[in-house]
């Protein structure tokens, strides 16, 4: 019995990017495991790694490629699918025009050769993109504004931290990597807050856990900023010396009293005179924010608030402090070879955020539309659009893992590796650490990695020689900003390496890159949009711990989804606990099972994300089709509901 263990890094939608060993035994995976030689899990990895084994090698993934015939999947060739694909594209591109073919490509999977993807759809023409982002563009784009760019603390800096706050983060669920910095700053003495509408995984390891009301974090921020301001806390000579607008952000902050921004976010006043003595007396405290934050129109009032707050506190620029939210994870490569700069600036695109309205009002329409990564149907907001929008396209092209919302409405299913099968390299969004895809195993059946198909398609059309390269060669190229700085893909292969533009405190010096070359705080305070009266509770559809997005089988997905409903209201609707209810509102309507839970704030509900609708479990039918104020955003938690009993 051969039995080895392969590097490799974990590549789904989450900020931890855990680097894994994989244990294979007679060419199957046997176990997952995080790997102690990397500096950022060292070791430690979540509940969805060790369940993804079981995706790998599940009887519903996909093996072969399917074309619809009849309304019915038959199995076809590679070379029948691709040629399939090929000459329907050229005859588009021919005919009328390569506006009419969208690529839509999700963030199922972020890795280095994804960059070759869009590239194949910009060397065919002017082809429909997309733009906007259903997961952080709000926080980008809102620090973008403050610092002049986005760079956060190394997470490993938070071993300097004498408190954390916690942000509308949940690290045991969404987080992992953060565990062990917030146990080290208890032991310390310090206090870890976790400020979040939600009762959340994380909340019992906190030493504070405050639930202001849903989307009025901002009022918050700037209550905190007034205490800091009348104790005489605030650092005047980072104000002063490093930043522009204090006296314009100063007259903001003091627009309201304290008591008016308790109230106006519905936070104990003495609550927010804890986190404020916090932020005076256990210095340097790490701000450290979440997706949850962006999930609303106006995010980049809460942001730029929480940012300003950093500023006041004297946490920016300094060991153990800073205000963190994410990190960019294409920086390390090469964004040229998008290919973007081929086609001209204005050529068409649609927000993925609202890709239902947008293919059914497109002149001229999309006749062809090719996914990968992503699985918009079931995670794009006011599903039932998308839904319907999808149906009327006449050729869909599906690259995925399973017939989900969207595969099983291709007109053609290409089945694709997983991580565990792949070559590649994969940057972070929750750290600064390249690490390796390592192939631990063959491809499953006849899947084909993303890097094939298109390396195959693109060998039909006359950019071939251009394009069509390996795996180490197109590596070589995407990497090369990466390696000029050192490092060889070998050593990135053997481990991995730090991201060597990284710092790991941003902006030590207090120098930012800003038009002044200074810290820019917020001016204007854009109100948040006034709830919908004719519905009763705030939606929020928060990530779970067991899944990553919409990665979950039919065969999990028998039960009802569960919505937790605060105990007093639930009864007050005469609903019962365990038992089925429907959540409802303008656009959509789902079956649940109420869960009872007595310390939820009563004007919210939560469900998790993910689930599909042919299985009665997207609970995206009920959310907004919008983009938010700043960043191009997704604000799903804009969406009221009402609950009642069936």
């Amino acid at each position: 019995m051969e039995e080895n263990t392969v590097v490799t890094t974990c590549t789904r939608d989450c900020p931890n990017t855990c680097g894994l060993l994989a244990q294979v035994k007679d060419g199957k995976v046997i176990k997952l495991v995080g790997n102690k030689a990397h500096p950022i899990n060292q070791g430690r990895s979540c509940i969805k790694c060790s369940h993804f084994i079981e995706r790998v090698y599940h009887q519903e993934r996909v093996l072969h490629p399917l074309k619809k015939i009849n309304g019915q999947f038959e199995q076809i060739s590679w070379e029948e699918a691709l040629d399939e694909i090929a000459a329907r594209m050229k005859t588009i591109c021919r005919e009328k025009s390569p506006e009419a073919i969208l690529y839509y490509q999700g963030f199922g999977e972020r890795s280095a050769l994804k960059l070759i993807n869009r590239r194949f759809f910009n060397l065919l023409g002017n082809t429909t993109i997309t733009k906007g982002t259903i997961c952080g563009g709000a926080g980008q784009g809102s620090q973008d504004l403050d610092f002049g760019n986005r760079i956060s603390h190394d997470v490993r800096d938070y071993h300097n931290s004498q408190a954390m706050i916690l942000w509308g983060r949940n690290p045991l669920a969404t987080g992992v990597n953060l565990l062990p910095y917030m146990k080290d700053i208890k032991k310390k003495g310090g206090k870890v807050i976790l400020i979040d509408p939600v009762n959340t995984e994380t909340a019992p390891l906190c030493s504070m856990h405050v639930k202001p009301k849903p989307g009025t974090d901002s009022y918050l921020a700037m209550a905190l900023s007034r205490l800091l301001h009348e104790a005489g806390a605030e650092d005047q000579e980072f104000l002063e010396k490093h930043c522009i607008n204090y006296p314009e952000y100063k007259k903001l902050v003091y627009a309201h009293s304290v008591a008016e921004y308790a109230a106006m976010c519905d936070v104990k006043i003495e609550e927010i005179k804890e986190i404020a003595d916090v932020l005076i007396n256990q210095k340097p405290t790490a701000l450290v924010l979440g997706w949850g934050l962006h999930r609303w129109e106006y995010a980049h009032t809460t942001m730029r608030a929480i940012d300003a707050l950093g500023a006041v506190a004297g946490s920016i620029g300094v060991s153990g402090g800073g205000v963190s939210q994410g990190f960019e994870e294409y920086a390390p490569y090469d964004w040229s070879i998008w290919g973007d700069a081929l086609q001209p600036p204005e050529r068409r695109k649609f927000f993925m955020q609202l890709i239902g309205s947008e293919l059914l009002a497109a002149d001229p329409p999309i006749e062809l539309a090719f996914v990968t990564a992503g699985n918009p149907v079931a995670m794009v907001p006011d599903a039932n659009v998308t839904q319907k929008a999808f149906e009327k396209i006449p050729f869909l092209v599906v690259a995925g893992h399973f017939l989900d919302d969207t595969g099983i409405m291709a007109d053609l299913f290409l089945p694709v590796t997983t991580f565990l099968e792949e070559k590649d390299i994969i940057a972070s969004y929750g750290h600064d650490f390249i690490g390796p895809l390592n192939p631990a195993i063959p491809p499953v059946g006849e899947c084909k990695s993303d890097f094939d198909i298109f390396m195959e398609l693109g060998s039909r059309f006359d950019f071939a020689d251009s394009y069509v390269k390996s795996v180490d060669q197109w590596l070589e190229i995407i990497m090369r900003p990466t390696l000029e700085k050192g490092g060889s893909l070998a050593e990135i292969f053997r481990l991995g390496i730090n991201n060597p533009d990284a710092p790991e405190v941003p902006y030590r010096d207090k120098v930012f890159p800003t038009e002044t070359g200074k810290f820019q705080l917020m001016t204007v305070f854009e109100q948040p949009a006034q709830w919908d009266r004719d519905y009763q509770f705030q939606l929020m559809s928060v990530a779970p711990r067991e899944w990553i997005c919409s990665e979950v089988t039919l065969e999990s997905q028998t039960k009802l989804l569960e919505v937790k409903i605060n105990t007093e209201k639930a009864l007050a609707l005469g609903l019962v606990d365990g038992k089925a209810c429907v959540v409802e509102n303008q656009f959509g309507r789902i079956r649940c099972i109420a869960t009872f839970v007595p310390d939820q704030r009563p004007d919210l509900v939560v469900i998790y994300r993910g689930g599909w609708g042919q299985a009665g479990r997207n609970v995206n039918v009920l959310t907004r089709g919008l983009v938010t104020k700043v960043g191009n955003g997704t604000p799903y938690y804009e969406t009221r509901v009402n609950v009642k009993k069936l």
